[in-house]
């Protein structure tokens, strides 16, 4: 057969759906099968993926009823473009059955809730929940049950192929016309888009949706056009203020700065506090203070930090410029310093929520962590912890990197106070279990120090360093001595959301209150 240019090309080359050259332009570049027709479409490559509309983006993905959507929840309670997406596909496309599976979802996404109570929306699977939504989903108002995974259980999920995304729409903070794409240099900042990269990669189609247009090419990106479909220029995307949460404060507590301090102390304890050490915060008063107290322990000592990762706050950012910090690792940021941070330090760098934590990968950086420090709502005395579910049994609460960095690091430290309100924190039995308790070294509180009987080791490091603690069960009795024996929830039969392991596996279920 002759080509297009002249050449006279065996047939037998072409038995197995291989074809022949038929000039510039006579594909679109897409990727086919080699039995699949050739469309000869004689016009130049796309030089630009920019519609004029999230409509019109919609549209040009296929959007119909049934699919899965996707966005990611780097601007936290600050994101416009979820329910901006949603009110599209609902009030102008119409369409039905829809599917969402967000990282995260919060108070700002409070309009989705509207459409699961109509019926719209008909499966939630996240890393977390807040506000209306999981008054819904508590509710039993969705048809089947939510799927609630940790940071690293939803990269494995997108992966495996267990979650299937049919559009993506990613906020990003500037973008060029191909979709190059990153969570700085614009007019909404989120800095790092750690969540949004894995959905980039494997979703059928992806959406970028920015405020601030940039020529091309928009590089180093977070997110790559060669990923990406369509782009689409709006007002807002969010409002970066309201990433920060009153969790993520420094607090002034002394009750809160007592336990960072004692933190500190079982810190620097241990073995593995030593040069090169690698660490990581949540996101809690508590836990971010640690940092503070943890910084004279690094002088006494003469050693530095080799790696700080996970959501990234200004107390550890601090630590860096005054050069105890070799390098951060950053998934997310929880507030402004953050941002500005990773924008202008070559130390700070972004890293996907699959390199973070996938435990289905072939390597994930929490597996290098010396300690984590993490809150919970509640704790009980097997040292299970609940992060998920409010005493009231009400889904307000998000997973997020809580069981992952449990898992993989070598002490993981729980730090909350014995009682909140009229509540005990330390109880018999966790309304929900977010991470198992054997992933669960010590428990820090305001009133003792608490050691998992599976880690003698430890108990035996406190012993040396002359740090008092005491049994998790005493701490229960004073617990309920302070407030009382909480009432047991009523529950109906029905299932209302699937808490699942890292590895997929059904770690609890939470069901609809009686």
């Amino acid at each position: 057969m002759i080509n297009a240019v002249g050449r006279d090309i065996p047939d037998y080359l072409l038995e197995g759906g291989r074809k022949v050259y038929q000039g510039r332009f006579a594909s679109d570049g897409s990727l086919v099968k080699r039995d699949a027709p050739t469309t000869v479409i004689h016009q130049r490559p796309q030089e630009s993926k920019l519609c004029a509309s999230i409509r019109e983006a919609c549209e040009a993905c296929g959007a119909h009823d049934g699919m899965t959507i996707s966005f990611h929840s780097e601007f936290r309670n600050g994101d416009y473009v979820a329910s901006m997406v949603c009110r599209v596909l609902v009030e102008e496309l119409g369409i039905k059955d829809l599917r969402v599976a967000a990282t995260s979802l919060g108070d700002a996404h409070d309009l989705l809730a509207d459409y699961i109570e109509a019926g719209i929306i008909t499966h939630i699977e996240t890393s977390g929940v807040r506000g209306r939504i999981g008054e819904a989903i508590s509710a039993g108002k969705l048809p089947e049950p939510a799927i609630i995974r940790s940071h690293g259980g939803r990269p494995r999920a997108l992966q495996a192929g267990e979650l299937h995304v049919d559009i993506a729409f990613l906020a990003a903070a500037t973008s060029d016309d191909y979709g190059n794409a990153k969570g700085t240099g614009g007019k909404s900042n989120c800095g790092s888009l750690g969540f949004a990269i894995p959905d980039s990669r494997y979703a059928d189609k992806v959406v970028v949706i920015t405020d601030t247009l940039v020529a091309f090419p928009n590089v180093p990106s977070s997110i790559h056009c060669e990923d990406v479909d369509c782009v689409v220029v709006v007002d807002e995307i969010g409002d970066p203020k309201r990433i920060s949460s009153k969790e993520a404060r420094f607090t002034q507590d002394p009750r809160e700065l007592m336990m960072a301090a004692h933190v500190a102390d079982v810190i620097a304890a241990l073995p593995y506090f030593k040069d090169g050490f690698s660490f990581q915060t949540g996101v809690g008063g508590p836990s971010v203070a640690a940092n503070r107290f943890l910084e004279a322990h690094m002088r006494e000592r003469g050693i530095k930090m080799g790696f700080a990762i996970g959501g990234v706050s200004g107390a550890i950012c601090a630590l860096q410029d005054k050069g105890l910090v070799g390098k951060i690792l950053d998934t997310q940021d929880f507030d402004q310093t953050a941002i500005a941070h990773l924008a202008s330090c070559p130390n700070h760098v972004e890293i996907s929520q699959s390199e973070y934590a996938n435990p289905g990968s072939k390597s994930a950086y929490v597996n290098k962590l010396d300690y984590v420090v993490l809150s919970a709502l509640e704790i009980d005395t097997k040292f299970n912890v609940n992060v998920t579910t409010g005493s009231d049994g009400v889904v307000r609460g998000a997973p997020g990197g809580h069981p992952d960095t449990a898992e993989g690091s070598k002490c993981c430290i729980i730090v909350t106070p014995l009682t909140r309100g009229r509540m005990a924190t330390v109880c018999d039995d966790v309304v929900t279990v977010t991470t198992p308790g054997d992933c669960v070294d010590v428990l820090v509180t305001d009133y003792g120090i608490a050691v998992n009987p599976a880690r003698p080791d430890i108990v035996e490091c406190l012993d040396s360093a002359g740090i008092e603690h005491v049994s998790i069960e005493s701490l229960r009795d004073r617990a309920y001595d302070m407030v009382g024996v909480p009432k047991q929830l009523q529950w109906e039969d029905e299932v209302v959301a699937i808490v699942e392991a890292r590895d997929g596996s059904v770690l609890d279920v939470i069901r609809k209150i009686k």
